[in-house]
């Protein structure tokens, strides 16, 4: 990268509504996919569903007990709550992760334009000392 490259360079910080494009199109069906996409998750995605679906099968265990059946006990287990309760869970967990990482990047952010700030300033320190040996390098020349 050169100089005058790095000295034009602006930060900028990219948020994750700025890369929806990138995963379905900007055209409308894409937009549509992107919004449809993200209220599923935001409403599967709560402590609340998880509780609900918790319930839901709850009502399908008496049954999977009077079989007598481990197979069908084990298979209550993992295909029918762990599947129904642990989904929402993990989306919880997830958008607590991200939320996390969010808050890392916005800080990185501002952390990074205020270095980007202070070098803009050294290096324009760097130039004028430059002129300033420059000149008196000319003259200490011309004596």
């Amino acid at each position: 990268m050169s100089t005058e490259h790095a000295r034009a360079h602006r930060p900028r910080l990219v948020q994750s509504h700025d890369v929806h494009e990138q995963v379905h199109g900007t055209g409308a069906v894409g937009r549509f996919n992107t919004w449809l996409a993200l209220k599923v998750t935001q409403t599967v995605g709560t402590m609340w569903m998880a509780y609900a679906f918790a319930a839901l099968t709850i009502i399908s265990l008496p049954a999977a007990i009077a079989s007598h059946n481990s197979l069908i006990i084990v298979a209550w287990i993992a295909q029918t709550f762990l599947q129904l309760v642990l989904l929402p869970i993990i989306i919880v967990g997830q958008n607590v992760i991200q939320a996390a990482n969010d808050a890392r990047a916005e800080a990185d952010h501002e952390t990074l334009v205020a270095i980007h700030e202070l070098t803009k300033a050294i290096d324009s320190i760097q130039v004028t000392q430059l002129g300033i040996l420059q000149r008196l390098d000319g003259t200490a020349g011309a004596a």
